[in-house]
């Protein structure tokens, strides 16, 4: 008894004494985390994956952000995959997630700039172009293989292992097949339309960017891109010599048509009104959208999309607008054009000599507002005129325009505005030039006022003493520059006796 208690005594003194050569386990370096982003393939065929994902290494995943939408492709599943790994004696796990996107087409697709925050870490990607190919061919089964209709079993090198099963995760979860898709056609279709094949210079003509769409197809068919695929249209519908007023803006709600007899859904993709300066024809170029196109499942399965995206662009013919020069228009020069009525407002019923009213005179009607000026007054005696005041109420494709004047009248009778106010318009329904006059004529009463002298300074009782008391000495117009140079002196002399003070005070200190 005595001997074993020696021997566990000895045993236990050098466990002991091996302890401290052991590091204890706070001791051993840690291996920090990081975090890397993996970037998908740069080529795949039709039937492939593309695939991003990130890797999370010697940590654990706590959030993350959502993968990107890539424009070409599908995202489909996303999976996780954990990965242990020892170093040093110590086990680690690496976590990956990779997000799994499935191609609409064959194609080069740009994958754009993008970031994702992984546990607070921020991954950024530069982008990249993906190939898109075609499927590649299939290899003939050999002659005595089985086709296989699932995963395919691997046999373990451990005859007791349970049995582990390979499988491609397209053909778990499933995939798009264009193949198993038709195309379907549609007759849908993008035009530019103007209002009218020729106008005049200054007549305003409607010019819209439409896409057609008949009702049956609106399953077939999606906007695609549409924010940076609208900018370069408004630019190309652009016209150097025309005035242009932008229309309303771009509409996904669509207006119901006939064309050519059939009905159609209308998108305003644009619309403009040009009123032209010259008379250079306005020219539009040919124009493409594209569209996301659907192929649909030739054998319908409840429950799925049972749609296939793909691209297809439609292109609008170009369209030119002539323009004709307005006749006699060097003699008469520059002239509003449009089809317009007088408008005119009074703010009185009765007048008298003396009394201020306020007479507003425009037009309204079709054409360009910004074109029609104020008519300008004769001088008649015994009228006073202030103003005009503008206010214009802008309508599609025209509006009214009024001018409102302050009218004083210092002697009775009738005020012929139609003889004093004209505006002179060309109105191209006609092809002839008209003068809008006023139809008013307001009747003055009273008796006339005589313009009374004015006052002279020498008979107001406060400033006619000081007039007379004032100093006529003529004083020399170089005094204010005399007295600003002997106040530089003076201040220069009294900069000098400052600083004759504190050097004596410096030499007796």
């Amino acid at each position: 008894m005595g001997i074993l208690a020696w021997l566990w005594w000895l045993g236990a003194a050098g466990l002991v004494a091996a302890q401290p050569g052991t590091p204890p386990p706070a001791a051993r370096p840690a291996l920090a985390a990081d975090v890397v982003l993996l970037p998908g393939p740069a080529t795949l065929p039709v039937t492939g994956t593309f695939t991003l994902g990130f890797r999370v290494r010697g940590g654990t995943l706590d959030k993350y952000s959502d993968f990107p939408e890539l424009e070409g492709f599908k995202k489909t599943t996303k999976v996780r995959t954990n990965t242990t790994r020892t170093v040093q004696g110590r086990r680690f796990v690496d976590v990956t997630i990779t997000q799994r996107y499935v191609p609409y087409g064959e194609g080069e697709f740009v994958i754009k700039p993008f970031q994702m925050t992984v546990n607070g870490v921020v991954l950024k990607s530069a982008g990249a172009t993906v190939r898109v190919g075609p499927a590649p061919a299939a290899p003939a089964p050999p002659a005595a293989a089985t086709p296989a209709t699932g995963p395919a079993l691997t046999k373990p090198a451990n005859p007791a292992a349970p049995l582990q099963a390979v499988g491609d995760l397209d053909k778990l979860f499933g995939k798009p097949k264009p193949a198993l898709y038709q195309d379907v056609p549609d007759h849908a279709f993008l035009a530019v339309v103007a209002e009218r094949p020729g106008v005049f210079v200054g007549q305003g003509v409607r010019v819209g960017l439409y896409f057609y769409l008949k009702p049956e197809d609106q399953a077939l068919l999606a906007f695609h891109d549409f924010n940076d695929q609208l900018p370069p249209l408004l630019h190309e519908l652009h016209q150097p010599t025309a005035w242009q007023e932008p229309g309303p803006e771009a509409s996904v709600t669509p207006d119901t048509v006939r064309h050519l007899g059939e009905r159609y859904l209308r998108f305003r993709l644009a619309e403009n009104v040009y009123y032209p300066l010259t008379a250079q024809p306005l020219r539009f170029p040919p124009l493409a959208l594209t569209m996301i196109k659907f192929k649909l499942l030739k054998k319908p399965e409840a429950g799925q999309d049972n749609r296939l995206a793909g691209y297809k662009t439609y292109y609008a013919p170009a369209v030119a607008v002539q323009v004709r020069p307005l006749p006699e228009a060097a003699q008469r020069g520059p002239v509003p054009v449009g089809t317009y009525k007088v408008k005119e407002a009074i703010s009185r019923t009765r007048f008298r000599v003396g009394e201020s009213f306020t007479y507003s005179f425009g037009v309204e009607g079709q054409g360009n507002l910004a074109a029609v000026l104020a008519p300008v007054w004769p001088a008649r005696p015994g009228l006073e005129v202030y103003g005009p005041e503008v206010r214009e109420e802008p309508a599609p494709g025209g509006g009214r325009k009024l001018f409102r004047y302050r009218l004083v009248a210092r002697q009775p009778g009738v005020l012929p505005l139609d003889s004093l106010l004209s505006i002179v318009v060309f109105d191209p329904v006609t092809a002839r030039y008209d003068t809008l006059r006023p139809e008013l004529r307001p009747q003055i009463r009273g008796a006339a006022l005589v313009a009374s002298p004015l006052p002279k300074p020498e008979d107001d009782p406060f400033y006619g003493p000081a007039l007379a008391n004032a100093d006529t000495t003529l004083q020399s117009v170089d005094v204010y520059r005399d007295v600003r140079r002997y106040a530089q002196w003076l201040l220069v002399a009294l900069a000098g006796v400052a600083g004759f003070g504190w050097w004596r005070a410096g030499r007796r200190a």
